[in-house]
């Protein structure tokens, strides 16, 4: 079956979450696969505090046509994809506009001023609030939560990019997942990352 070409060129995704749940490897994974099927990809990092915990963020610009810069302008991201929840609002109150396609983890991660006492975390019921405010399309799937029944909470990420897989919006699947995850990881963690995949593909429908 002939995969879809992107709806927009270059189309802008954002990964984003916090230092520590492996947001740099889901990024270079989507990239790979883009790469693979045919496209420019290019990947352009910034990142927070350096240590665990703080924002991470990756730009990823896709295209049939050519190389672009690696940041994505200011209002221009298309998909951002949140491995924790608060940052995806950080995200669109720079890269949002109200077509933006949000796909995001529900589990927190609490910042240190959180823990101290010092500042409060939004609930859940008020981060969806704002989201839904900023745009209309958005899901969010217990990636950890079922990451965790999986033995381990870091496949989270890799249930964020088979979600991305599941919304169709962008040409890969599982075979292409398969095909990079290998250059990535040991034989022996490779299984439980492609069971990762198919779970997040189910979860966004």
């Amino acid at each position: 079956m002939k995969k879809k070409e992107l709806k927009k060129d270059p189309y802008n995704v954002i990964i984003t979450g916090v230092g520590g749940q492996g947001n740099v490897l889901a990024s270079r994974l989507l990239g790979n696969m883009m790469v693979n099927n045919g496209y420019f990809v290019t990947i352009g990092e910034t990142f927070g505090a350096s240590q665990r915990g703080g924002s991470v963020m990756s730009h990823l610009r896709i295209s049939k046509k050519s190389v672009w810069s690696p940041l994505i302008p200011k209002g221009m991201a298309d998909m951002v994809v949140s491995l924790e929840p608060i940052e995806s609002i950080k995200v669109m109150a720079n890269y949002g506009n109200n077509k933006v396609k949000i796909i995001s983890n529900t589990r927190p991660i609490y910042p240190v001023q959180v823990i101290a006492g010092e500042l409060q975390y939004p609930s859940r019921e008020d981060i969806e609030t704002t989201i839904g405010e900023l745009t209309s399309d958005y899901t969010f799937i217990d990636a950890t939560d079922e990451a965790i029944k999986l033995g381990n909470p870091i496949l989270g990420n890799i249930m964020m990019i088979g979600a991305v897989a599941g919304t169709g919006i962008l040409p890969f699947d599982k075979k292409d997942f398969e095909k990079v995850i290998t250059n990535y990881l040991p034989s022996d963690k490779i299984d439980a990352n492609i069971k990762a995949f198919e779970i997040g593909e189910k979860m966004v429908h």
